[in-house]
């Protein structure tokens, strides 16, 4: 009687039975990740420490110290607390968080008010500080690019192009894409000029700044990127530059910015999410096609600046346009 053949095995001398089932597909939602609900609600620290680790990583390209790793203690708002009753994991409080986090109604008469004042005066600051500026554009992007990058190069070529046709950068003041402009911006001749945030660690400018401000809220710091900018050049980054490219989108939707030119620089980096934005929203009517036609997308630093340059004379004549309308429609009642 002949032996009795063995069941084939699979990888590793394991029977196709002992092979692990496949997962079952997912019946509830899920983080982007795929993960369960509940690690968002403890995902803000790793995202926090993915941010320290960013900045870290473009000093270090650049050939820098990285900044030291303890909370920095330059701002009012980030104080000592007892290791006793805080667990140490939990960043040092910043002015943001004081301002959004939840208290009691009570707190209000107390600190609200008072923080009402110190929002005033940073944005009083700003506006002092960047008075002088005439027409600027606002670079965005990734912290950790190296200088040997190409868009590294991209971008201070396209910076140096702006400062000579006479523009002043402003950039968030960091590594990467923002050094990288800020210096483009100096060897071009132009003012460069960073906006600094408050962060729960120390933070390092880069070495490229004539003008360096330091804020406490983001959206004070937004209003001086949108106020004093005749432009956005986005370069390839992360959630802060998305940030900023849909908050510009937003306010040119609403009518509350007319001809800002909107620029992706890295077709192959943007190009995936111009699809989703067509091929999903845009289909299910979310936005129309003319919201598309707010974004510019290139791949050249020369196209870039003569875009932009284009587009501020544009904005020039159509405000010298709108005042001699409002002027003239204020005629018939001066002096009545």
């Amino acid at each position: 009687m002949p032996a009795r053949r063995k069941p084939p095995k699979g990888r590793r001398g394991r029977s196709p039975a002992a092979r692990p089932a496949p997962a079952p597909p997912h019946d509830g939602p899920r983080t982007a990740a795929g993960n369960q609900p509940a690690e968002s609600l403890h995902a803000g620290p790793k995202a926090l420490a993915g941010v320290r680790e960013r900045n870290e990583t473009g000093h270090a390209a650049a050939g820098r110290e990285p900044p030291r790793r303890q909370p920095d203690l330059r701002f009012h708002a980030t104080t000592r607390i007892d290791d006793g009753i805080r667990d140490l994991d939990v960043p040092p409080v910043t002015e943001d968080e004081r301002l959004l986090r939840p208290a009691p109604r009570t707190e209000f008469t107390h600190t609200d008010p008072w923080r009402v004042l110190r929002i005033t005066g940073e944005f009083v600051e700003g506006f002092d500080r960047l008075a002088s500026v005439e027409k600027a554009v606002t670079v965005f992007g990734s912290a950790r690019v190296a200088p040997g990058d190409p868009q590294y190069r991209a971008a201070e070529e396209a910076a140096r192009l702006l400062a000579r046709a006479g523009f002043a950068v402003i950039t968030g003041g960091g590594p990467g894409i923002m050094e990288a402009a800020n210096k483009g911006a100096q060897e071009g001749g132009g003012l460069s000029i960073g906006c600094n945030i408050e962060l729960p660690f120390e933070q390092q400018p880069n070495p490229y700044l004539d003008t360096l401000i330091d804020f406490r809220y983001f959206f004070v710091r937004k209003t001086m990127f949108v106020k004093y900018s005749a432009a956005f050049l986005i370069f390839p980054g992360g959630f802060g530059t998305l940030d900023e490219l849909f908050e510009a989108l937003v306010l040119i939707q609403t009518g509350k910015l007319y001809h800002f030119p909107v620029i992706l620089f890295g077709q192959g980096y943007w190009g995936g999410l111009i699809r989703w934005l067509k091929g999903r929203v845009l289909r299910e009517g979310k936005i129309c096609p003319a919201d598309l036609e707010l974004m510019v997308m290139t791949d050249d630093p020369v196209q870039a600046a003569e875009f932009v340059t284009n587009a501020y004379d544009l904005q020039t004549r159509t405000a010298v346009q709108r005042s001699d309308r409002e002027r003239r429609a204020m005629a018939p009642g001066i002096g009545s």
